[in-house]
């Protein structure tokens, strides 16, 4: 992980690979005149007040994402100053949107990957500011390179040898280094990135080396260091426990499922959260195989268990006042003699039957179990997050995920804690008339419903698995999840670690008491 250190040192004297500052678009439409952001008033000093004009004749626009590069003037320590885009000026008297410099510092670490040092020189009004600009530079500076020869090595790109290693190390300037909310924003900032960064990791591992087994492993690891509780259920406990949803989707499997507890508790708690994570280390569709084309990424589809393994380590880890437990429902997906058949019926934990219409709807299928076991301890609420299905990627593309809920307040307060935290998001509906598709003539619900409307009959069919009375949510992250383009602001190809902040700041809302 880059380094982070707070510093009021003046620009010009510091010693560094490059300076980052932030320039605006000088109009809405990016036309024009680039605007010199807050914090690099000595770079612009330096070029006697014509850094901005500089910056028009080398292209830059001020557009989110954009990176221009041009030697540091003369007197400077550093040799470069790197100019990154903010977008959209704010209006008068209001700083910069925090995800505006989460973007754009993500931009800059990767832009500076293989420099030992650089100073952050962005617009910050206060410690959130820090922040997120911290957050951003540890997201962006990500990457993933355990499977690469020599990874790290700046000096041999050939032969698939990686190349640059990540910024080693930021300075932040313009924060208070011995200001006790600008020390806990970077510390906050540092326990949310990291954890989010192993999960990315996590989402990244070949499945050949990351099996349920070995999630679970990752898992007990993790709470031992961190002072976690954790209870792993193998197959002969889920088999003794009536886990059918979860033995189901493993049958078909050499390497046997998993349902992993992770408890974090506070002896201030006054509230408890119970977060549910899909973890299907990879899917082939099983019986129901998914056509050429569509398994090359699979090994995505334990991404919502990532999330909620690495919320609970980060709610452990900032000592939040809130109890957290984490459920990950862990299975691979697999065709064989042994595997589940479409016309099968599985008897859940919960106690009911379900007819199997399609093995490759199986996500819905691990999680009814673990969403039961989590209400049989009566949280104040239910968050699950899974990968679940190709219809919410039809519906919100990419980047966005789905959010349905048995309340509409809670489904609200989750998009607003998404979208304060620079996920985003949509709120769905359960059109209660999608149910009947999944009415069976066998048992006592089928797998699968109508073909319209995908995304919303899952959630639907994940709702008959919630305890009554216990507000549950339901995070759809298929599009956002894994990143099969490019890289931008701080989100890397691959594994993006989608929802494991917006779990966190429903955990600190529960703990402060601003989530009812």
């Amino acid at each position: 992980m880059t380094a982070l250190t707070l510093s009021t040192a003046a620009v010009p004297g510091l010693r560094a690979d490059a300076i980052v500052i932030g320039v605006a678009k000088g109009t809405a439409s990016g036309s024009g005149t680039p605007v010199v952001a807050p914090g690099a008033e000595a770079v612009d000093h330096a070029y006697d007040g014509g850094l901005a004009g500089v910056l028009e004749t080398l292209g830059a626009s001020g557009a989110e994402g954009e990176v221009t590069k041009l030697p540091a003037p003369s007197g400077f320590k550093a040799p470069l100053v790197v100019a990154v885009g903010l977008g959209a000026q704010p209006e008068k008297d209001s700083g910069y949107a925090p995800d505006a410099l989460r973007k754009a510092a993500g931009v800059a670490a990767r832009a500076l990957a293989g420099a030992k040092k650089a100073a952050f020189a962005l617009p910050l009004t206060d410690a959130a500011d820090a922040g997120a600009v911290a957050e951003g530079t540890l997201l962006g500076a990500y990457s993933f390179d355990a499977y690469k020869d020599k990874a790290g090595d700046a000096k041999d790109t050939k032969n698939g040898k990686n190349g640059k290693a990540p910024l080693a190390e930021a300075v932040l300037l313009g924060g208070k280094p011995r200001d006790r909310a600008y020390k806990a924003a970077l510390e906050r900032a540092t326990a949310v990135a990291e954890e989010l960064n192993r999960a990315r990791d996590l989402i990244n591992t070949p499945p050949n080396d990351l099996d349920p087994e070995a999630f679970a492993a990752v898992a007990q690891a993790a709470a031992k260091e961190h002072g976690i509780k954790v209870q792993v259920l193998d197959e002969k406990a889920l088999a003794k426990g009536g886990y059918g949803g979860i033995l189901g989707v493993g049958a078909g499997s050499a390497s046997g499922p998993r349902l992993v507890k992770l408890s974090y508790t506070s002896s201030k708690a006054k509230k408890h959260l119970a977060f549910v994570g899909k973890g299907i280390t990879y899917d082939s569709g099983g019986i129901s195989l998914k056509p050429a084309g569509h398994n090359e990424t699979m090994k995505c589809d334990m991404s919502g268990a990532a999330a909620v393994f690495a919320a609970v380590v980060a709610a452990a880890r900032l000592g939040l006042d809130v109890n957290v437990t984490g459920w990950l429902a862990l299975a691979e997906n697999m065709p064989s003699g042994s595997a589940t058949r479409p016309g099968d019926v599985l008897r859940m934990y919960s106690g009911k039957t379900v007819e199997v219409l399609n093995t490759d709807a199986e996500g819905r299928l691990v999680l009814a179990d673990a969403l039961w076991a989590a209400s049989q301890e009566k949280p104040d609420a239910i968050v699950d997050v899974a990968t679940l299905t190709g219809a919410m990627m039809l519906a919100l593309g990419n980047r966005t995920f789905g959010i349905m809920a048995n309340d509409d307040a809670f489904r609200t307060a989750v998009h607003e804690a998404a979208e304060e935290v620079g996920e985003p998001a949509w709120p769905m509906p359960l059109p209660e008339h999608l149910r009947k598709g999944m009415d069976s003539a066998t048992a006592d619900i089928a797998n699968m419903g109508e073909r319209m409307g995908g995304g919303l009959v899952a959630g639907l069919f994940l709702r008959e698995f919630v305890g009554e009375g216990i507000t549950w949510a339901h995070l759809d992250i298929a599009g956002p999840a894994f990143n099969e383009g490019g890289p931008f602001g701080y989100t890397p190809k691959g594994g993006t670690g989608t929802a494991v902040r917006t779990l966190v700041r429903l955990a600190e809302l529960t703990a402060s008491g601003d989530l009812a």
